[in-house]
């Protein structure tokens, strides 16, 4: 696994695939500038007109229910439906999920449109396999990442889906293996948008090696949690980790992201 991370960092800087993110007004610049730091271009874009035209040139589709509005609720259908028709791998955040009874409408509907990949947190994994509405705050987990592996392992199998959940421990669970990294650090948590980056990158990986989304979303959360580690070692809180993060994000070669990973492997 780890010479497959190696060679998929290598392959989004080459590539240079093109993610088209219908995702939230808070992090649109933070995952934005990720993006252009792993070595991919963002693309952000909901009019309904373009949709279909825009999932067209792109390499993945993310969608992101952060500030949702019934607007981008049909723009999100569009793009799907687009990106399904021509087989494109698209990303589910489910921001937020089991906060508002209309949020988690709008999640089931997007869950049977069947995302390749699934990135939340502990508590929006569990709420969005209906397990635990109750203890959602707000688009805060209150679980610890390992409580929702049941959870995971259920959406997989329901939907198809690679699902990740993200945490101290990030837990990526495919059809017959589940990957632990425990890379990271927990600054990142104070910084806003750190999953919603999390997820972006998830979409460039995916749209470098489209017929591999597990190994994809293994090596984006692999990036991240590595250039986190690093970035706090320099950083005096999360307003430098912030940038920090950027920093390493561009810095970091395939080589050290394969020495530094902390992998655990099980299959199931």
């Amino acid at each position: 696994m780890k010479e497959s991370i190696r060679e998929q960092i290598l392959a989004v800087r080459q590539q240079s695939p093109l993610v088209h993110s219908i995702t939230n007004y808070v992090v649109m610049n933070n995952t934005a500038n990720a993006l252009l730091a792993v070595g991919a271009s963002p693309i952000m874009a909901h009019a309904h007109s373009e949709m279909a035209d825009m999932v067209k040139i792109v390499g993945a589709l993310v969608i992101n229910i952060g500030t949702l509005d019934e607007y981008w609720v049909k723009s999100m259908e569009l793009a799907i439906g687009q990106a399904n028709t021509l087989g494109k791998p698209w990303i589910l955040d489910p921001v937020g999920a089991g906060a508002t009874p209309y949020r988690d409408e709008i999640l089931r509907q997007l869950l049977e449109l069947k995302p390749t990949i699934i990135r939340g947190n502990a508590s929006e994994i569990m709420a969005l396999a209906r397990r635990n509405v109750a203890t959602t705050k707000g688009v805060d987990s209150t679980e610890e990442s390992t409580a929702a592996v049941d959870a995971a392992r259920y959406l997989q199998q329901q939907f198809g889906s690679v699902v990740c959940v993200s945490g101290a421990v990030d837990i990526i669970v495919g059809k017959d293996t589940t990957i632990l990294l425990s890379n990271g650090h927990p600054l990142m948590a104070k910084v806003t948008g750190m999953g919603c980056t999390a997820t972006a990158l998830i979409g460039a990986f995916a749209a470098a090696n489209p017929a591999d989304p597990f190994c994809a979303t293994v090596s984006a959360m692999a990036l991240l949690g590595i250039a986190g580690e690093k970035a706090a070692k320099v950083s005096n809180g999360p307003g430098s980790m912030q940038v920090n993060i950027l920093d390493q994000l561009y810095q970091l070669t395939d080589e050290a992201v394969a020495s530094m990973v902390k992998l655990e492997e099980s299959h199931v």
